[in-house]
Formats: C-alpha cells, structure tokens, sequence
C-alpha cells in the first residue's frame, strides 16, 4: 500500500475515534439529563442506541486490526494505533455505563437523599471525559496528566456520597421503620449506590484514555495501571 494511503488511513482512524467519543459523550450527556428530569423517554433512547456505539466500536477494532496486521507499524505509528484500541474500548465502556444510567431512570421509585449531589458527580465526569478526549486529539501532556491529577477527587466525591446515603439509611428510614416499606427504600438505595459507582468508573475510564494517550504522546506509561 501506497505511503500517502497509509497515512491517510491513521488520520482517518483518528477522526473516527474523536467521532465516537462525540456519540459516546453525548450519550452520557443524555443519560445525566435522563436521571435528574427522571425523563423515561429519554432514558429509552440512550438504551436503545446502545447498538450503534456497539457497531461503530466494532469497525473501529477491525481498523486497527487491519493497521496493525497488514502495516506493521513501529514507534509512533504502532503507539497511535495500540492507544487508539485501548481508548475505543473504554468509550465502549462509557456508553454501556450511560446505559445503566438509563436503567436505573426507568426504575426510580421515590426520590430519596436529594442532598447527595449524583449531577455534580456526573458533570465532573463528564468534564474529565472530555478533556481526556481533548488530550488525545490535541496530543497534550500537560492535559493527560492534568486528567489524571483529577481522579482522586472526584474518588473523594463518590465515596463521600455513597456514605452520606448509608448514614442517612440508618439514622432516618431504619431507626423508624413502622411507616417504611423497606424492600422499595433498599430498592431505591441500591439504585442510587449503583449510579454513584458507575459514575466513579466513568472518571476511571477517562484517566484510562487520558493514560493511553500519554504513552501514544511520550511513549510514558507513567499514568496506565
């Protein structure tokens, strides 16, 4: 294969993988608003996309499959191609997160702790998701790094939450459990321990891309655990 064309493919590679992250994104942007308007419609249309970020994840592994396989790429070009597999499929991830966010709209039941602040978590999320992206496409270390540096805060946000839910569990609805329907209180307290730990794993996968797009960058894998 011609040079030009091969160069031409790893730039097509990368403008495809920007455009999942796009579709990805906004998915997740979906879910959030999904959640805090408790908005089924909403919720079913981010399910129900679920299949074509499949499908466009599947494309793009076959891509770089075929990079790989049929170029032997080195250096920089086999870093670009190896970062860009891992990146696709945590936004595979992401998108089956927002997914589950979808869910769990579905079967909200009463709105309880409306002090845990679960749209303050998902929007530093998703800022982090997006810079991570940002990163990759700009090739930025300073931001990767910057990606990362933010994860143990927002670690720091999730687990705060998901205590003030157990605490507020045990001093309020147990401590009078005469007028509680339980099974639907523990339902709706799952549910929403559920939301915060995969909005935890989102700020992981975005340190994740934000991690392979370093070593793509420096060839530094300072940041990938």
């Amino acid at each position: 294969m011609p040079r030009e064309s091969y160069q031409s493919q790893l730039e097509q590679l990368r403008e495809d993988v920007l455009y999942m992250s796009e579709v990805v994104i906004e998915r997740f942007r979906t879910a959030l608003s999904a959640l805090e308007q408790r908005d089924e419609e909403t919720a079913w249309e981010v399910i129900e996309g679920d299949d074509e970020i499949n499908q466009l994840y599947l494309d793009l592994e076959q891509d770089c499959i075929d990079l790989l396989a049929l170029q032997q790429p080195v250096a920089g070009d086999l870093r670009f191609i190896a970062a860009s597999f891992k990146i696709i499929t945590d936004l595979e991830r992401v998108a089956d997160l927002a997914t589950n966010i979808g869910d769990y709209t579905l079967e909200a039941g009463e709105e309880r702790y409306p002090d845990v602040d679960v749209q303050g978590i998902g929007d530093d999320v998703l800022e982090m998701l997006e810079d991570a992206m940002a990163a990759y496409a700009e090739e930025s270390p300073e931001a990767c790094r910057a990606v990362a540096a933010r994860d143990d805060e927002v670690d720091a946000e999730c687990e705060h939450a998901s205590d003030e839910v157990v605490r507020s569990l045990i001093e309020t609805e147990l401590d009078d459990p005469k007028d509680t329907n339980v099974d639907a209180l523990m339902d709706d307290v799952s549910r929403l321990l559920l939301t915060i730990r995969d909005l935890e794993r989102v700020g992981d996968h975005a340190v994740n891309i934000a991690a392979r797009a370093l070593y793509m960058i420096e060839n530094d894998d300072e940041l990938i655990y």
